[in-house]
């Protein structure tokens, strides 16, 4: 469990959309040297083949770096690339099929919107569950209904001291609150993607998410 724990600090989910006509490459080698500890490329939109290229390029921006890449819903991609993990949502694979498919090796994540699901996600063997939405947020707008500060200290209730995540709606305003409700780490989108300068706004989130786990460890 700590290798996942670790990498869910600072977790940066990929969005081609925002990234302003920049290469992801080049967004996610700005945002490494801001304090980013994981990646996950996400693409809705692309078929299998432009899809493993884009992960295989990533590979290379992280090679060296200790961070590692998840892949977003696509477990065949994630087994044909060799990466580090595979996320799911509740309409994506079932995460028993998931980790079925990848084995005891691959990490796996699998977003989460209550304790019930959270607790599921779990006894189905994935290494972290990823608590969406936090908050409201334009990159998803057909998402639940927000779950807000309370709903991620419920999670945290229900999962004791497994890894837990939080995503939707988070930056640098909020990120210590979110990691104060119980979260051990933050996954966003905009708040990078779409910065004017991606290392600068990692680097604001990951002071934030480093104060609040150790503000949270104080006794």
């Amino acid at each position: 469990m700590s290798r996942s724990r670790d990498c869910l600090r600072l977790y940066l989910v990929t969005d081609r959309d925002l990234a302003g006509g920049r290469r992801l490459a080049e967004v996610v080698r700005l945002a490494l040297r801001g304090g980013v500890t994981a990646v996950q490329l996400r693409e809705k939109a692309l078929g299998a083949r432009r899809f493993l290229e884009e992960v295989r390029e990533l590979q290379r921006v992280l090679a060296g770096t200790g961070v590692p890449l998840f892949v977003n819903d696509r477990v065949d991609v994630a087994l044909a690339a060799g990466a580090d993990g595979v996320h799911v949502g509740q309409d994506d694979l079932p995460a028993p099929e998931a980790r079925r498919l990848v084995g005891p090796a691959m990490l796996l994540g699998v977003s989460v919107a209550n304790a019930d699901e959270a607790r599921k996600a779990l006894s189905d063997g994935a290494d972290y569950v990823s608590v969406s939405p936090t908050f409201l947020t334009p990159t998803k707008p057909d998402a639940k209904l927000a779950v807000g500060l309370e709903g991620v200290a419920r999670v945290r209730s229900a999962v004791g001291d497994a890894p837990l995540l939080a995503i939707g709606g988070i930056n640098a305003g909020n990120a210590r609150a979110v990691v104060a409700a119980g979260s051990d780490g933050v996954a966003v989108v905009s708040a990078v993607m779409s910065a004017a300068d991606p290392e600068a706004a990692a680097a604001d989130l990951r002071r934030e998410v480093d104060t609040g786990l150790a503000l949270r460890r104080t006794p």
